[in-house]
């Protein structure tokens, strides 16, 4: 049984959620999300809950279950309060600039490296702190657009230079000592 699939997702006042066939469609003040789910998972609406249960007893229905409740939930808070990832940037050199809507990178590179802002995602930059804020509804796409900038210039070992998540550790390393 799964210990997560077995809770009720509450919609919250402001929230609407319609259920048609294996798509669940989520609408609330910071927009909408409409999302596919496995045939071997069944979702009702009670009230103002949304109810998650497996089909049948296969191992399959048992994974779909625990991640279709975590799906929805995430659709819910999503379209209530969104979701945001900080990356700070640290090397000589590493900035960020906001050009409309798009993000432009200079990291040490002898270009510079535009991103642009996929449909549903913000950027928000402080240019003394050197971080950028990616936020939106969807958290999916927010880690995804996250982990694609961060590989531009993952933080190194040595000097910690690179893009790196609020709050990541990085592991440090000596570097070389001359020895007599």
């Amino acid at each position: 049984m799964s210990r997560i699939g077995k809770n009720p997702v509450s919609i919250p006042a402001g929230v609407t959620a319609e259920i048609s066939g294996d798509s669940v469609k989520v609408k609330g003040p910071k927009g909408e999300l409409t999302q596919k789910f496995h045939q071997l998972v069944k979702i009702e609406k009670k009230e103002k809950e949304l109810v998650v249960s497996p089909v049948d007893d296969s191992k399959t229905a048992s994974a779909m279950w625990g991640l279709s409740r975590s799906l929805l939930a995430n659709m819910v808070e999503g379209v209530t309060t969104g979701f945001s990832k900080k990356l700070v940037i640290t090397g000589v050199g590493y900035k960020v600039a906001l050009k409309g809507k798009d993000l432009e990178l200079q990291l040490g590179f002898s270009h510079p490296v535009p991103v642009k802002a996929p449909e549903g995602i913000e950027f928000e930059i402080d240019p003394k702190k050197n971080t950028i804020v990616i936020s939106g509804i969807d958290k999916q796409l927010v880690g995804e657009v996250a982990a694609n900038i961060r590989k531009f210039r993952k933080p190194e070992p040595y000097k910690g230079k690179g893009i790196a998540y609020e709050g990541e550790y990085i592991p440090r390393k000596a570097g070389k000592s001359a020895a007599k």
